[in-house]
């Protein structure tokens, strides 16, 4: 039998090689044992994006839970975000939330993502106590979902709707509808699509129907997957801003007027700028250890307490959760962030939206307001290579980093190094370049900052020299 394994945000697997019914039920039942042993009256909330049989496994799973017992609020849409799930979970006030989702992994996945009680991600123990509990099979007598239904162990719900009404209470929908603003969403045929239909019907619309294959593409919001994004924004020449989101909804990708991408190192300073500067909210600011300096810069300058962690949304959710200060923006590098106001949950919906609530309240152009963030911190920019490589090329290129080899790239001379997750050289200038080894592949990912984007791929062409040479 398989061994099921949580990664470091849910368990994923290939449709109909590992991820089956029955390796759906054993992980819905050691989940259901997990809620059995740690709530007196155990209810969760069920739901499936729009990946291929989605609905055939959220019903597999609201089907295991109630055969233990378990009330289920199940998602009665054909589909549903991540965010969705996470924010039912909070108001409809149950143990868990379950989301069938394999998030921005190409089509062929699918998975199992947990959400706690607080709306975000489960902990990680959380995650060892339920995977500690998969049994190598299961055979239980499932009653059908309408059965279940009349006992009222299953109840259906409208999350989109409880979705959209928060959103709406949530933010001047008005000021964006009114601002003039041309807007474009590109729903990477993922779970946003219908929640945007509805709350911006006259927007641009981009790969925003049903297709569970995602048209043979990974729904991952980066720029090299977005350039039909890219193309229509560049061609149209009107239109100001666009939001993309991935498969489901819970990362985000941004673009300027002129098609340009806006990365998360600068939606994340934006973020700070409009909820600090423009809202007068305050709070810690959580990123983690491959985001730009120029974050620390912005909180010093705004006297707002900032915190690096471990790469991975778990660690920005753990000490938003836990930590016992109220915080303000939440982010990591690769399009995942959380803001002061609503869940510790990445949501791509609610961070566009906040920007476009801040273009629209200030009547300036994305362009013009990263200008005026440049006039804070300065300009800079941050590129990425992933490097493949063999696996033992990898480990000793670690290995270098580790016992300091490494004391210039080029002319770039090394004057500190820190290590919390992986290797990250500083130089003179403020800028860096940073070194980490993927765990799942022979990969090394390098990232650096750097003033401009030019230069940051000097920095990069630079190390790759020294470590491949």
């Amino acid at each position: 039998m398989t061994k099921i394994k949580f990664g470091t945000d849910g368990w994923r697997a290939i449709i109909a090689d590992e991820f089956t019914v029955e390796n759906v039920q054993r992980v819905a039942y050691a989940t259901a044992l997990w809620l059995k042993d740690n709530a007196s009256a155990p209810a969760a909330v069920v739901g499936n994006d729009c990946r291929f049989a989605g609905k055939l496994f959220s019903a597999t799973v609201a089907r295991v839970f109630a055969s233990q017992g378990i009330k289920v609020f199940l998602a009665g849409n054909e589909f549903v975000s991540t965010p969705m799930v996470s924010l039912g979970t909070v108001k409809l006030e149950t143990d868990l939330g379950i989301i069938i989702t394999a998030s921005h992994n190409p089509p062929s996945y699918n998975g199992f993502k947990i959400k706690a009680n607080y709306g975000g991600p489960a902990t990680p123990d959380i995650i060892d106590s339920v995977e500690s509990r998969i049994p190598e099979s299961v055979s239980l007598e499932l009653n059908s979902l309408e059965e279940y239904q009349q006992e009222g162990l299953i109840e259906e719900v409208d999350l989109e709707t409880l979705y959209c009404d928060h959103i709406q209470s949530s933010f001047d929908l008005e000021a964006i509808r009114g601002s003039g603003l041309k807007l474009a969403y590109d729903a990477m045929y993922g779970a946003g699509q219908n929640v945007m239909r509805r709350l911006f019907p006259e927007i641009t619309f981009l790969h925003a129907e049903n297709n569970p294959g995602f048209d043979g593409q990974a729904p991952e919001p980066i720029h090299k997957n977005l350039s039909e994004l890219s193309e229509m924004i560049k061609l149209s020449g009107n239109i100001d801003s666009a939001l993309a989101t991935d498969g489901d909804a819970d990362r985000i990708g941004f673009y300027n007027g002129k098609g340009e991408f806006v990365d998360s190192h600068h939606i994340i300073l934006l973020l700070i700028q409009y909820l600090h500067k423009y809202q007068g909210l305050s709070g810690e600011v959580v990123t983690t250890f491959s985001c730009t300096g120029k974050i620390a810069a912005l909180c010093s300058k705004y006297n707002l307490p900032h915190t690096i962690t471990k790469i991975g949304f778990k660690y920005i959710c753990d000490l938003m959760v836990n930590s016992g200060k109220s915080y303000l923006v939440g982010g990591e590098e690769s399009g995942g962030i959380a803001v002061s106001g609503y869940l510790p949950e990445r949501d791509g919906i609610w961070i566009g939206l906040t920007l476009w609530e801040y273009m629209a309240k200030t009547g300036r152009s994305l362009d013009d307001l990263i200008d005026d963030l440049y006039a804070e911190v300065g300009s800079f920019a941050v590129e990425r290579y992933d490097l493949h490589v063999s696996e033992a090329l990898k480990q000793q290129i670690i290995e270098n980093c580790r016992s300091g080899k490494y004391t210039a790239f080029g002319k770039y001379g090394v004057i500190r190094t820190e290590d919390m997750d992986g290797y990250k050289f500083h130089f003179s200038d403020d800028s860096w370049v940073m070194i980490r080894p993927s765990g799942t592949e022979p990969v090394l990912r390098v990232y650096a900052e750097a003033a401009s984007s030019d230069e940051a791929f000097s920095v990069l062409d630079a190390t790759k020299a020294v470590l491949l040479g």
